[in-house]
């Protein structure tokens, strides 16, 4: 399964794109903490499932944070994250790669986003919260605009 039917399969599943109500849904437990240097991470601890959240995040930052770490648990089981990056030589960007476009596919769908279709990415980029570059992922599945007369601006 690919990482965008995983996102919709998750939402439509659950009712819902809100990654703290897919937590309470998934058993997950959220933490807001102080963090030095991160945004979060994820652990799974004992069959618990544990999302650490820094607490100096805005809400968007903190549901997109969410949704990424969601994105680890399910794409990533098993993988240490930390140790791979102190004690290997694996690059371990693909796997923040991964959840970044989990996130933004599960946060997004295809209809909230089709009134950005003709922004320049940039301008999708700081509406959706999101750096460019994964802007540009999630805009490229969007379907050309079915739905005239859609108002124009950020969600």
């Amino acid at each position: 399964m690919n990482i965008r039917t995983l996102a919709n399969s998750l939402a439509n599943k659950y009712q819902t794109r809100n990654p703290f109500k897919l937590c309470d849904e998934l058993d997950y437990l959220v933490l807001h903490v102080p963090l030095v240097k991160i945004r979060g991470f994820y652990q799974y601890v004992k069959r618990c499932h544990i999302i650490y959240i820094n607490n100096n995040l805005d809400e968007r930052e903190a549901a997109f944070v969410c949704a990424h770490e969601i994105g680890h648990s399910l794409l990533h089981k098993g993988i240490n994250h930390f140790f791979m990056d102190k004690h290997t030589h694996f690059v371990t960007s693909r796997y923040e790669i991964e959840a970044n476009k989990f996130a933004v596919d599960l946060l997004f769908d295809d209809y909230d986003l089709q009134e950005l279709l003709e922004r320049p990415i940039t301008t999708v980029a700081e509406c959706l919260g999101v750096s460019v570059q994964v802007a540009e992922y999630r805009m490229r599945a969007v379907p050309p605009s079915l739905f005239p007369g859609l108002q124009e601006g950020c969600l």
